[in-house]
């Protein structure tokens, strides 16, 4: 290829969806969107953290400066969440051993309660929430729809009426099953290095038998992946591209706040963590004292989703908003490696591009006439 222009290391699953790279970007950030998909990747706006009344704004938006240019949103539908949930009646419920366990650390912290609402703070996830979320999502243009936690059989059928292309993140092979039963079009094989919920089989062990399961449908691989020789071994695996999330929170469209980007930057592969202390169940993040305290003796076990959210999620806002550097925390991947620096995401797909094209011309010259 030209440096910089389109990638001589294409798949099919890039011509189908009009992208220049095999590079697939998630971000809830949508400037990190917007730059993803002028560099050429394929990006993935998140919702799962937006209210259903705020995501037409939100799609609105990032269509408007797209212009044209492709781009899918990613829910996660969890099952075994309450049809409603009235986040009043669930705070008064929550198991008083919990509770006082949060207030002691938020003593010992000195937290402050945020200073203005988030979605951490004026909701619960419940099958109601989901299915606004849904039909708001469904009003879109968005190309791709994804889904992280969970499968929502109409939803897959009602995307693709409506000409869109599905994914599912899946952590094993009975995962994959289950989504090919449901006719979704790409299957994202997220491995036990990625940020977020995630399984407990690593991303090499797991591509492998996700392309295996998949029956010729393609297939993406995700998981502790930053730089493009990485990339270019996913394809060499048989997958048609690389799913990266971790990385983009070092570029400035991602505004990242300070306290966190310096902790990303300063972290390895070993600084993150597989906890149930986020969500109520397991997400990978980068440690922080906060995480560490739920691991310490005598830390209650905590409980399950939505309910440990609806616990903790007036913390996890205020240590944003306060951007406490002892705290704060986010859901980050093994690939916070690749953070050394602040940067943009122009800079970044640059980099994995080159670093592909530079992979791919030492294999070629290992290989034997």
């Amino acid at each position: 290829m030209t440096r910089g222009g389109t990638s001589r290391l294409r798949t099919a699953l890039c011509d189908r969806l009009g992208i220049r790279h095999p590079i697939f970007g998630f971000s809830h950030e949508p400037d990190v969107v917007v730059a993803i998909a002028q560099a050429g990747g394929f990006p993935i706006l998140g919702l799962a953290r937006d209210a259903p009344e705020h995501i037409p704004a939100i799609v609105a938006d990032v269509e408007r400066r797209l212009a044209g240019l492709p781009y899918g949103i990613d829910l996660m539908l969890p099952s075994r969440v309450p049809q409603q949930a009235d986040l009043d009646s669930l705070r008064r419920n929550l198991p008083r051993e919990h509770v006082e366990f949060v207030q002691a650390l938020r003593q010992r912290f000195d937290i402050k309660p945020p200073s203005r609402p988030s979605f951490f703070t004026s909701q619960a996830r419940s099958e109601a929430l989901f299915q606004a979320q849904i039909e708001a999502v469904l009003g879109s243009s968005a190309l791709g729809i994804a889904t992280a936690i969970g499968l929502r059989p109409e939803l897959i059928d009602r995307a693709r009426s409506l000409g869109k292309v599905t994914f599912s993140l899946v952590g094993s092979v009975r995962h994959a099953q289950k989504a090919l039963a449901l006719g979704v079009d790409v299957l994202v094989a997220q491995g036990y290095d990625a940020g977020g919920h995630t399984g407990p089989i690593g991303t090499l062990s797991l591509v492998p038998q996700v392309i295996g399961a998949a029956d010729g449908k393609p297939v993406l691989a995700a998981g502790g992946i930053a730089t493009g020789a990485q990339v270019l071994g996913c394809l060499g695996m048989g997958a048609q591209g690389a799913w990266l999330g971790t990385l983009w929170m070092g570029a400035k469209e991602s505004h990242t706040p300070r306290a966190l980007l310096q902790r990303l930057i300063a972290s390895g592969s070993e600084d993150t963590v597989i906890s149930r202390a986020h969500s109520g169940k397991p997400c990978r993040v980068v440690r922080s004292d906060w995480i560490d305290a739920w691991a310490q003796a005598g830390a209650p076990a905590p409980l399950d989703m939505p309910l440990q959210q609806v616990l903790t999620g007036e913390v996890f806002a205020s240590i944003h908003e306060n951007d406490d550097p002892r705290l704060i925390y986010e859901a980050a991947g093994q690939s916070v490696f690749g953070i050394d620096a602040p940067t943009c995401v122009a800079d970044q797909m640059r980099k994995l591009v080159d670093e592909m094209e530079d992979a791919w011309d030492r294999l070629r010259r290992c290989a034997r006439p």
